[in-house]
């Protein structure tokens, strides 16, 4: 029996992993938060992972509030680089294996094709550098660990874009959406399967460190998502698309993040469905999908 800590565990995708590890027997998760392990305490992390013999780290913990990240950037370092590397050196010294999870926002998002692992970082954002600075300290803490880089993470679970998006449908008769930001959204339980995936290859003998690049099939804008979450919640407010300089914001967003997965697919043997597909899922799973 494996033990696998995941932090983060109320979050998006620490609940979708909660979701899904019932076809996963041969693993004991020990599902945490910060009311439980507060992994920006070294020594708190240490003693944890040595107590309870971790084989596995997931961490799905983060802090993702990328306009209040402007203001509260030692925060933001705190959660996004130095819990990283807490986590990074615990595994590390008793032999753990690390699976971490980052964002689109280390690019810049001034790319014309799908970003691969290899290209330039460029974080125009307080949230996109403390997350390339989470990377880079785990990377140094314990350099056999597999990175992740999702983009445009949705779930049934806590605060959400598709969430948003069903609220001021219900409320508005029409919804101002940015329609010159370009990438792929994520559904949260697609990239847990993904990682559950990951950790039953590293038990075969496959685990192969690195960065790797994983999102939903397709490319949208936020317009075209907004249109397809309404259409299928049988939402009748109409969505006007704008530009990012007429929607105030007070962190910059890549303008174009779309993700090359020909590695994690490629890697692991991964199968990645379309986001419309799994949109559908979330919503019916969630009670939204309408029934006409």
């Amino acid at each position: 029996m494996k033990t696998v800590l995941v932090t983060g565990a109320n979050g998006q995708l620490g609940n979708s992993i909660r979701q899904r590890v019932v076809g996963y027997p041969g693993y004991a998760f020990l599902f945490t938060d910060v009311d439980t392990l507060d992994i920006c305490d070294a020594s708190a992390v240490h003693a944890y992972v040595k107590e309870k013999k971790v084989d596995y780290v997931l961490n799905c913990a983060a802090y993702t509030a990328v306009d209040k990240a402007e203001e509260d950037e030692a925060l933001c370092l705190r959660i996004n680089r130095d819990a990283v590397r807490n986590l990074g050196e615990a595994a590390h010294r008793v032999g753990a294996r690390v699976i971490h999870v980052s964002t689109d926002y280390v690019f810049d998002g001034t790319n014309y094709l799908p970003y691969v692992e290899t290209d330039v970082t460029c974080p125009a954002s307080v949230y996109g550098r403390t997350k390339l600075a989470g990377e880079q300290a785990l990377q140094e803490a314990c350099p056999d660990a597999v990175i992740i880089r999702t983009a445009w993470l949705y779930s049934e679970y806590g605060n959400n874009f598709v969430k948003t998006m069903l609220r001021l449908g219900n409320e508005k008769d029409e919804i101002r959406v940015v329609f010159d930001q370009i990438g792929s959204p994520t559904y949260a339980g697609d990239l847990a399967v993904a990682i559950l995936t990951i950790l039953e290859k590293a038990e075969g003998g496959s685990f192969v460190p690195g960065i790797y690049h994983f999102s939903d099939e397709g490319v949208c804008s936020w317009y075209d998502f907004t249109v397809k979450i309404l259409q299928l919640a049988g939402l009748k407010a109409r969505v006007l698309p704008i530009e990012t300089k007429d929607y105030p914001a007070k962190a910059a967003r890549p303008h174009f993040s779309v993700l090359n997965k020909a590695k994690i697919k490629a890697t692991y043997g991964l199968t990645v469905p379309h986001w419309e597909e799994s949109l559908h899922a979330c919503l019916k799973l969630s009670g939204n999908l309408s029934k006409q």
